[in-house]
């Protein structure tokens, strides 16, 4: 597997220059530059473009004259920037990329994009928040959106999914109502981007189908470290067919990041929330802008029809995951993130999905969720960008497209002939046949009353809620615990909060009685559902770590700052931050000022961000190098704000030499050990690596070696960094110790 994915890769990546897609944008592009003038939308250049025309002289100022058509262009241009927000999914983040196989389905659909290995297909990727609106912070607890269009030779393909596998609701006919209780409140407007108030709360104990879904959202998976750590879930049931006619297959699509599935803690989303709103889409940028292109593996979860009824949940639920151990996802290709959008409003704001875009061999089920999607999706497209939105650049397919659609408002493309209907005399543009490439719809038998109506199984709601709390561990578990706790504090109509803590107990009694304590609730003594006891795999975090699926563990575009002072020792500085970055680490050096600061050796290097201009939430490590610069350091607040924020959220912390006694002096508290003096010891505790020096260990001339009980301080520290976060530390209560 691990072979296969680097070839993988290495073909997405060399199909980068030939991207059909690139190439399809490509006229439509523009570059400014010094020798092109300035012109109307007309195309007439302009000589001024900063004083209206007006009826004036040299010692008086006179009325403005309407007849200054660049005037008015500019400001109507101006007045009409703006476009419809999305009702959901509003801010968002987009990039391109490929998608490659490494293994044929052929042996469940006849779909090129899913069979043809010889193929690379240039693709979109737009993710977003769902209940904020644009101007709102990315690092809210919320859902995610993960949309992705493939630009396939028969036709646009959309997934248009979400970060976590379930939704909310059962019946597309609720959708209106989720999203009404979730949005701010409709007497004041708030809260924004937040689902911690009475009408979410509300509408989730009346709604047990929701049971299962806001375990989803509170746990960990709510609040991700990055786009690219995330996972990515079509959510609804489709199909896979095969042109032989033979039995079909029920499938559910699986992403599944390559650097492992990683979360913020709480404290720093909020944080994040408020020093640096747009931290999600800067991530995506950087990394991709750096060469550190993101990476998921793409997997089907496949059920034969015969087999739909066999198990105790309807596989058409929303509500519900198929259980890995019952239906396992076959990883099969790769997805690729490796350009930046040039212009976000015309590739990312602009960009339109649809559940309803398949190929030929792809198909729908008969999930209620899904068939109310493939309406809302395309509906919703005609008040936000007009009737003709397929035509804009970023959604139009690369392959060809002909059919009888005419006219409408911004209509672009240009059909010669006489005719635009069918049948005509002349047999211009003919329906395609199957064996043309035409798309088939599988002929499904229906035999059925027509009713307001689901099936039995729809009504069990509390099985798998269940199921996602017993599996999560100990840490994900107490997280969860916090974020009901945050949540119901936000709730000030006490039927709210008292009821949802009964909701509770239909999951866990543990987890009622810890909730309502922190709540204001009841203590609950029994309950009504006794939770089953079973566990599956692939619902923690922790079991999509990099090392959990089998590939090495890294750093690569981790966020490392380097803090330093007048005075620090410049050999051991340039020697952590060429080999964390020589493993694909992005590495700041932040200090007092952003002018240049002088080591003890006299060389000067310009930091750069001050201590007061970033936060410790903005990276993923930090490290403190030995030297005279330590001494003042020790007596700047910020500065041991910077290693204790960082020390509570449970990150890797590195420190040689004088270093350590900034990082003791922070953290000093039971249970934590440090290095002593010359001892040449590397000490690794609770992820607080410190040494005398950083040495010479083989990571400075070759691969660092990251491997838990490294013996060189390089190693152990990067070891420490590549974990995500040290959660022994929480759950030991070391960081409830300190002030950050």
């Amino acid at each position: 597997m691990q072979k296969a994915l680097g070839r993988a890769g290495e073909l997405v990546t060399e199909a980068m220059a030939s991207n059909q897609k690139s190439a399809d944008m490509g006229p439509e592009i523009r570059e400014p530059s010094s020798s092109v003038p300035l012109t109307s939308d007309f195309g007439v250049k302009s000589t001024n473009h900063d004083i209206w025309l007006s009826a004036s002289t040299g010692e008086r100022k006179g009325p403005a004259l309407l007849e200054d058509n660049f005037g008015r262009e500019k400001i109507m241009k101006f007045d009409h920037e703006r476009i419809p927000e999305r009702v959901v999914h509003a801010r968002g983040a987009g990039a391109f990329g490929t998608f490659k196989l490494y293994e044929s389905a052929a042996d469940v659909t006849s779909a090129g994009v899913l069979t043809d290995t010889s193929r690379t297909t240039p693709v979109f990727v737009r993710f977003s928040t769902v209940l904020g609106s644009r101007g709102s912070a990315d690092t809210v607890r919320d859902v995610r959106g993960f949309a992705v269009k493939f630009y396939t030779e028969e036709g646009n393909w959309d997934i248009v999914g979400n970060d976590i596998p379930v939704f909310f609701i059962q019946d597309a006919m609720k959708f209106p109502d989720v999203i009404h209780a979730g949005k701010p409140e409709p007497d004041k407007e708030v809260p924004q981007a937040q689902s911690a108030h009475n009408n979410f709360w509300d509408f989730q104990f009346l709604h047990t189908e929701a049971t299962h879904m806001f375990m989803w959202a509170m746990s960990d998976r709510g609040i991700p470290r990055s786009y690219r750590m995330m996972q990515g879930f079509g959510v609804n049931t489709y199909t896979l067919t095969k042109n032989d006619g033979f039995e079909r297959h029920f499938v559910k699509f699986h992403f599944t990041p390559t650097l492992g599935v990683h979360s913020l803690v709480w404290d720093e989303a909020l944080k994040l929330a408020g020093q640096d709103p747009d931290f999600h889409r800067k991530d995506l940028y950087t990394a991709i802008d750096m060469g550190v292109y993101p990476t998921w593996k793409f997997g089907i979860q496949v059920c034969p029809e015969s087999r739909q009824d066999e198990f105790d949940f309807d596989i058409l639920d929303a509500a519900k995951v198929w259980p890995e151990e019952l239906l396992p996802v076959r990883y099969i290709g790769e997805l690729q993130l490796n350009k930046n959008v040039d212009e976000y409003f015309t590739q990312t704001e602009q960009a339109a999905f649809c559940t309803a875009h398949v190929v030929p061999g792809i198909g729908f089920s008969d999930d209620p969720l899904l068939q109310g999607r493939n309406f809302s999706y395309f509906d919703t497209q005609l008040s936000r960008l007009g009737v003709n939105w397929q035509e804009l650049p970023v959604n139009r397919p690369v392959c060809p497209v002909m059919n009888n659609h005419r006219d409408g408002q911004l209509r672009h493309k240009i059909t010669r002939g006489s005719i635009n209907y069918w049948p005509n005399r002349k047999s211009v543009v003919p329906p395609a046949k199957p064996e043309q490439g035409g798309y088939l719809d599988y002929p499904e038998k229906v035999v059925a009353m027509k009713q307001r109506l689901h099936s039995v199984k729809f009504s069990e709601h509390f099985s798998q809620a269940q199921l996602f709390w017993n599996s999560m561990s100990k840490i994900e578990k107490s997280h969860i615990i916090a974020a009901l706790g945050f949540e119901l504090d936000h709730c000030d109509d006490s039927v709210v909060y008292e009821r949802m803590v009964t909701r509770l107990c239909d999951i866990s009694l543990e987890l009622a009685q810890a909730v309502a304590e922190k709540a204001g609730s009841p203590t609950p003594t029994k309950t009504a559902n006794e939770n089953h006891g079973l566990t599956a795999k692939g619902l923690s975090q922790f079991d999509f770590s990099p090392e959990a699926m089998g590939l090495p563990a890294t750093i690569a575009s981790r966020m490392i700052a380097i803090i330093i002072g007048d005075g620090f020792n410049f050999a051991e500085y340039e020697a952590v931050k060429a080999a964390l970055s020589a493993a694909g680490a992005f590495v700041f050096t932040i200090g007092p000022k952003r002018q240049p600061v002088k080591s003890s050796t006299g060389q000067s290097v310009a930091p750069d961000h001050h201590f007061e201009g970033m936060r410790s939430t903005m990276f993923d490590s930090l490290y403190l190098p030995s030297g005279e610069h330590v001494a003042s350091l020790m007596k700047q607040g910020r500065v041991i704000h910077w290693v204790r924020e960082a020390f509570g959220h449970c990150k890797a912390i590195g420190a040689t030499g004088e270093g350590v006694a900034l990082v003791k002096m922070a953290c000093e508290i039971e249970g934590m050990i440090f290095s002593a003096g010359d001892s040449g010891e590397v000490v690794d505790s609770y992820g607080v690596v410190t040494a005398a020096g950083v040495g010479t260990p083989t990571g400075i001339t070759g691969a660092l070696k990251m491997v838990k009980g490294a013996k060189t301080f390089l190693e152990a520290y990067a070891f420490n960094i590549s974990q995500h976060r040290n959660f022994k530390r929480e759950l030991d209560g070391l960081t409830s110790m300190v002030a950050y």
